[in-house]
């Protein structure tokens, strides 16, 4: 059976007033629901400059966990986390809608991954990131849906441009933002001693990959290497919230699947 640790830590920084980011995490209760549903973990950056960005990425993390939580244990997770996100869009944006006479601009970024068996599927909006951490190397599995992002994507400029560019921080994509949002869904194969790290771009814009991987390793108390991180983080910048889960795989079960059934491989 798949066998994991994991800590999460989000901190308001060095200049925020509060804190609009929200963590979440969904952890089975018996054998029986680790096998059928798994484990689940969201991250969500409320849109600084926009209103009650706290109360849109706390919406959109307690919707992913609470449909996860009600979800069939014959659903798909590949169709579970981008329908979930979908349902979180239409909430926040109808919050948003009510809650003043013309509505008002409620939105945030959101990453999720549910790991099961030995499979991760990670689906997300916006620039909060999913890190795979293996052999010494930190891999994003995921792509900042920003203007810059998109442009570099089209060809348009270069990294280095990119990443001074204005527009490196405008999202293209955000939950809540319209009544109907695009999801990247991915699945990704996991191994013992892997780790993951969700992360709002309160990290990742001042902590680099070699540094994830010179702080988090498999022989470190994923709590202690989340503090590490923070820590980091606000010593070279700290001008926004920041938040971090980290997952460390500890055994996996590997399956195969059969006209629609998992198996156990030797």
């Amino acid at each position: 059976m798949l066998n994991l640790e994991f800590a999460q830590l989000t901190d308001v920084g060095l200049v925020r007033g509060h804190n609009e980011d929200c963590v979440g995490h969904v952890v089975p209760s018996s054998p029986e629901q680790a096998r059928d549903m798994g484990w689940l973990f969201v991250l969500a950056d409320g849109v600084g400059g926009h209103d009650r960005g706290e109360v849109a990425s706390t919406m959109a993390v307690e919707t992913l966990v609470r449909d996860f939580e009600n979800a069939n244990p014959n659903d798909d997770v590949t169709n579970l986390l981008p329908r979930a996100i979908e349902h979180a869009n239409l909430r926040v944006y109808e919050a948003g809608m009510s809650s003043c006479p013309g509505g008002s601009s409620m939105a945030t970024t959101i990453v999720t991954c549910a790991l099961r068996y030995d499979r991760a599927t990670i689906a997300h909006v916006g620039d909060s990131r999913c890190y795979l951490l293996r052999h010494g190397r930190a891999a994003p599995l995921t792509r900042d849906h920003t203007l810059a992002a998109e442009q570099l994507r089209m060809g348009l400029i270069t990294s280095r441009e990119a990443n001074s560019a204005q527009t490196s921080h405008v999202l293209s994509r955000s939950v809540g933002a319209g009544l109907f949002v695009n999801v990247d869904t991915t699945e990704q194969q996991i191994f013992a001693n892997d780790i993951l790290l969700l992360c709002s771009d309160g990290l990742h814009n001042s902590v680099g990959s070699d540094d994830i991987v010179r702080l988090v390793s498999p022989d470190r108390p994923p709590a202690d290497s989340a503090a590490a991180l923070v820590t980091l983080a606000k010593e070279r910048d700290g001008g926004d919230n920041i938040s971090v889960q980290l997952i460390r795989i500890r055994e996996v079960e590997r399956v195969g699947m059969y006209r629609g059934r998992h198996y156990k491989v030797r």
